[in-house]
């Protein structure tokens, strides 16, 4: 049958990205711990289309992806990213990737062991050079430095998130980064806490207040001194408990 996509366009506008997006998708993942980690991720794949093209192969994405899905190691994605260009004769690829992340984390006292769970994703993409990002979502918790010094025993504290995005320029483990940014705010997030881990929590928050702005200077600092990161963008939002708005603060270094 004859393929209408591959009619000529002569409207002579090239497309930058053309795919499909939203594409929920088992896959597996390298796992710094357990060697393995089941997930399910949220797909996008694109190529740019040369002007004197109509449309591309949508089912090629998926029939390319259904091949790789089962270990979707970063060292495979630009042999993805490659075939991409190859099987949809395309001059550039892209693939992001978001899916939950479980590490296995430890009570600061007591040591009980819980799940956490961390919105994580990858960015990749293949011109003449290849180039990828890998991020995360880091919930942390943060005592407010002004609410502290007016209260004699007592400071608003909320829930924040450090959202971390890293351009690699070295292998660099999703678990090391996201401990990379944990400890930058009054205190970690845990999934499971005893008495004692309690009020260890609490007081340790208490006692390392911090405004959104210490919170993204402490993690730029931490990015920026690590050598397999060529540049970042790093993000805190912090969920305010008194306030009828959040807190924000940014730094850019890409």
């Amino acid at each position: 049958m004859h393929d209408i996509r591959e009619q000529k366009d002569t409207r002579q506008v090239p497309i930058d990205k053309v795919g499909v997006k939203g594409l929920r998708y088992p896959i597996v993942l390298l796992d710094k711990t357990r060697h393995r980690q089941h997930t399910i991720a949220s797909i996008n794949m694109y190529v740019n289309l040369p002007q004197h093209f109509r449309g591309t192969h949508m089912g090629r994405f998926v029939e390319i992806l259904n091949r790789y899905h089962l270990e979707m190691d970063i060292h495979k994605l630009g042999t993805i990213l490659r075939e991409m260009k190859q099987r949809l004769d395309a001059e550039s690829a892209h693939l992001e990737m978001e899916f939950p992340y479980f590490i296995e984390k430890k009570a600061p006292v007591s040591g009980v062991r819980g799940l956490m769970d961390y919105r994580c994703w990858v960015k990749a993409s293949q011109t003449s050079k290849f180039r990828l990002r890998i991020g995360a979502a880091v919930p942390v918790t943060t005592l407010c430095p002004c609410s502290k010094e007016m209260v004699k025993f007592g400071g608003h504290n909320q829930r924040a998130e450090i959202r971390v995005s890293a351009e690699l320029q070295g292998f660099l483990w999703l678990e090391d980064l996201i401990r990379l940014v944990e400890d930058c705010g009054s205190s970690q997030i845990y999934s499971l806490l005893t008495r004692e881990d309690e009020k260890y929590v609490t007081t340790y928050a208490y006692e390392n207040p911090a405004f959104v702005e210490d919170v993204v200077r402490n993690a730029a600092l931490n990015l920026q001194n690590c050598k397999e990161i060529a540049g970042f963008e790093v993000a805190v939002e912090s969920y305010e408990s008194i306030h009828h708005h959040d807190a924000y603060a940014f730094i850019s270094r890409l």
